[in-house]
């Protein structure tokens, strides 16, 4: 009998615990880029002032290898660091960083 009753009290315990409510929580909007994989190949020139601004400010011992541009004005990036070190980045036509 006792079993049963712990039974019991368990179960509706468990119950009140599924029937809560749920409650949004309103904050601030995020704004999301969202890179596309379609990137035509273009010429490290014609990369615009913001986006080669950013590649001397953060990283200033990188050389821009390779340019790609796709339809929404994103750029990616593949850059050669001294010592040989590669790497691609990410950016958007007014040189702000985009996390891939």
């Amino acid at each position: 009998m006792r079993k049963l009753f712990f039974g019991i009290a368990l179960s509706l315990t468990g119950l009140t615990a599924c029937a809560q409510e749920n409650k949004m929580v309103k904050g601030d909007n995020t704004e999301i880029s969202v890179v596309q994989d379609k990137f035509s190949e273009i010429g490290t020139t014609k990369l615009p002032a913001a986006v080669t601004k950013a590649i001397d400010t953060y990283y200033p011992s990188a050389v821009i290898n390779k340019a790609f541009v796709n339809s929404s004005q994103q750029f990616r990036l593949e850059i050669v660091m001294e010592k040989g070190k590669r790497g691609t980045v990410y950016a958007d036509k007014d040189g702000d960083w985009i996390e891939r």
